[in-house]
């Protein structure tokens, strides 16, 4: 698990890390490990300069190149879904702004994350240098394409909402391993958790859909995607 040292400027948002936590645990969130993750993790640090004074907010944040950073309280509903214990390769598909990622890092082995955007990519590895965050990696590339070389992985988590689970995405799944993914038309999805079952048997490798609620988030381009 990911080990974060705060420098002193960090630790002046300590109180405001604090009181997020505490508006994650009031909306329902309990997973205690996903609260610890929130109240290490600098927020702040994935942000523009231009809105760094709303980082603790729980709502999301434009982050640039029509991209957003998600509200904190959906990003922990997802973590809770995954139920990471702290030893799984995850592979993380839309680094964004990283913070996501930085959360993944606290709460599971080992992190592996593409972007599609450059600019962003090169954002999101400075701002997880900045915050401590040693145990993920980041992939300029498409995501609906995975990343092969470090697979299988025990969970998968698509930061976009496509049409369909990305079949590399699937071919790249642990047996018992899971991917959460908002599923549907552009603007409007389910965020639904996949999960494949048990590797023996007559129905090894087949996959469970179940629907976890309604979700908008911004298109999954690439070659199993939305056009651009």
């Amino acid at each position: 698990m990911a080990h974060r040292r705060l420098s002193g400027a960090a630790d002046t948002y300590a109180g405001y890390r604090v009181r997020l936590v505490e508006t994650l645990r009031g909306r329902g969130i309990r997973d205690l490990a996903v609260l610890k993750a929130f109240a290490e993790t600098p927020r702040h640090l994935f942000v523009p300069p231009a809105v760094r004074h709303r980082a603790y907010d729980d709502a999301a944040l434009p982050i640039g190149n029509g991209q957003t950073i998600s509200q904190p309280f959906m990003q922990a509903r997802y973590l809770e879904a995954l139920r990471l214990t702290g030893t799984e390769r995850v592979l993380e598909i839309g680094t964004g702004s990283g913070y996501q990622t930085a959360l993944l890092g606290a709460l599971a082995g080992t992190v592996f994350s593409v972007e599609r955007v450059e600019s962003l990519a090169v954002a999101a590895q400075r701002a997880l240098r900045e915050a401590g965050v040693a145990n993920v990696s980041v992939l300029l590339g498409d995501g609906t394409l995975g990343w092969s070389a470090y697979a299988p992985y025990d969970a998968i988590l698509v930061a976009a909402g496509g049409p369909a689970v990305p079949p590399p995405l699937v071919e790249q799944l642990a047996p018992e391993g899971r991917i959460l993914i908002p599923l549907g038309k552009r603007g409007a999805q389910v965020l639904t958790l996949v999960e494949r079952t048990g590797s023996e048997g007559a129905h090894a490798g087949a996959l469970r859909h179940t629907p976890l609620g309604s979700a908008r988030f911004v298109p999954l381009v690439g070659e199993h995607g939305f056009d651009a």
